[in-house]
C-alpha cells in the first residue's frame, strides 16, 4: 500500500507498507522522516539520524564501483529510557479502563477514523485525485 498525505503545516508524508517484500534493511519496520536539516530512520528498537552536513555527496558514475558506505554516515540516537512492551502496555490500559473505568483513548470513534481513512484512500485511488479527510464525530 502506498499513500501520500498532506499534513497540517503543508508537510507531505509518503507512506509505504507491504508484507510481501523481502527485508533489506535493519528492521522489519522502519519509519523515515526527511527534512531540510537532516533525516531520521526509526525502527521498532532503534533510531538513527543523519544531519545534512554528514550526508555524502557521491558523483554518479556507473563505470566504477561506488566508494561510499552510505550506512556509515548515520548516527545512533542514544537509548535514554527503557520502554516496556507496547502491546502489553496497551492491554494493561484497556484492562484498567474496563475494570476501573480509567480513560482509554482508543474508542469506537478512533476506530471509525481508521476505517474512514482507508475508505478515503480507496476513493482517492479510484478517482486519481487528492481527497480531504473531514472531521468525524458521533
Amino acid at each position: 500500500a502506498y499513500g501520500t498525505f498532506q499534513l497540517d503545516g503543508g508537510i507531505i508524508a509518503q507512506i509505504n507498507s507491504s508484507w510481501a517484500v523481502r527485508v533489506y534493511r535493519d528492521e522489519l519496520f522502519s519509519l523515515q522522516v526527511d527534512g531540510t536539516q537532516g533525516s531520521a530512520v526509526a525502527g521498532l528498537r532503534e533510531c538513527k539520524t543523519q544531519h545534512r552536513v554528514n550526508t555524502p555527496k557521491p558523483t554518479w558514475n556507473p563505470d566504477v564501483p561506488n566508494p561510499f558506505d552510505f550506512f556509515a554516515h548515520w548516527e545512533n540516537v542514544p537509548d535514554n529510557e527503557v520502554f516496556d512492551n507496547a502491546f502489553k502496555v496497551e492491554w494493561e490500559m484497556f484492562l484498567r479502563h474496563v475494570a476501573a473505568d480509567t480513560p482509554f483513548p482508543y474508542d469506537l470513534l478512533e476506530g471509525a477514523k481508521g476505517v474512514q481513512l482507508a475508505e478515503l484512500g480507496l476513493k482517492s485511488w479510484a478517482e486519481r485525485r487528492w481527497v480531504d479527510v473531514p472531521e468525524l464525530s458521533l
